[in-house]
């Protein structure tokens, strides 16, 4: 009797023993699954990628402010408008300018400028339309660009197209035997004069709107050379105020060409070189030459002296 149950407690432990171990295996498996589900939680904020594809940057849930923005005060212009180019930066570096290029509807540059950009952030310019690189009609692209291509921003604008017909008009410049040609927008030319004391051509206008002057001048007329002998920029002057808005469109062995914009109201456009026509120019030298033959022509014949008496 005593045999039999001790028998039968040890087989009621193996009993339990044998309950006890599936729970462990459940338990495990249990767990084992919730890991699986732990590996399916998304990611962290800082591996999102955002609609830009910025991947690795924290994504912002409010609205967010462009690198670069930029319009034009209107959508279309005319010949002679004034076209004024605007805009704001999300960053300022410091004196760092801002790179605006126009191009025309056939995609070739009309200008290259550098603008600066202000310490609130803003930037803009003022453009003439006009001239020989305008006479496309269509649309005209504004490109800009800050700092590099991250910070870049482009806008478009409609043109009428720039008139201007034929080979351009010719005008004698005064006090030389020079000419120089020319076309104008809304205005006209009334007089050029060489000043050699400036080095300088000084061209009168009267104007009937904002316009384009463009002027083609002999290099034996004026020329602005560096000290090497190459080719230096010319310095413009609208009624005395410096015009920083003027391009070279042309240059040749002979000739070099300019494109003026002015405003309503300008009556005279100074152009500053380096060399001007002397002020003792051929025909000028030949006068003084007949002049010292006959002095010396008449102190021969009437025996007139020039030395003083003793």
């Amino acid at each position: 009797m005593r045999i039999n149950a001790k028998g039968l407690t040890l087989l009621s432990i193996l009993v339990s023993a044998a309950g006890i171990v599936p729970a462990f295996a459940d338990a495990g498996s249990m767990n084992m699954t919730n890991s699986t589900v732990q590996t399916n939680l998304p990611p962290p904020s800082y591996m999102i990628t955002n609609s830009s594809g910025n991947s690795g940057k924290i994504v912002s849930m409010g609205t967010s402010t462009p690198a670069i923005a930029v319009a034009t005060d209107k959508s279309s212009y005319n010949d002679g408008d004034k076209i004024m180019i605007s805009g704001t930066t999300h960053d300022y570096l410091g004196d760092t300018p801002l790179t605006l290029i126009l191009r025309n509807p056939v995609g070739n540059v009309v200008t290259v400028n550098q603008v600066p950009v202000n310490t609130d952030k803003t930037f803009s310019i003022t453009l003439t339309a006009g001239g020989a690189l305008w006479q496309a009609a269509g649309t005209y692209s504004v490109y800009v660009q800050f700092g590099g291509q991250d910070r870049s921003a482009t806008t478009t604008f409609q043109f009428s197209g720039s008139h201007i017909t034929g080979p351009g008009n010719t005008i004698q410049v005064d006090g030389t035997n020079s000419s120089v040609t020319y076309t104008i927008t809304n205005g006209k030319v009334l007089d050029v004069k060489a000043d050699t004391n400036s080095k300088s051509l000084i061209v009168s206008i009267q104007t009937t709107g904002d316009g384009v002057l463009t002027i083609t001048m002999p290099r034996t007329l004026i020329d602005a050379k560096k000290i090497d002998g190459t080719d230096d920029q010319y310095f413009v002057l609208n009624d005395g105020q410096e015009n920083d808005q003027f391009q070279e469109t042309g240059t040749t062995a002979a000739d070099r060409t300019l494109q003026i914009p002015f405003s309503n109201g300008t009556s005279q456009i100074e152009i500053i070189g380096t060399f001007v026509v002397p002020e003792f120019g051929a025909i000028a030298a030949l006068v003084l030459a007949i002049a010292i033959i006959s002095i010396v022509a008449i102190s021969a014949k009437t025996g007139l002296r020039f030395t003083p008496r003793v």
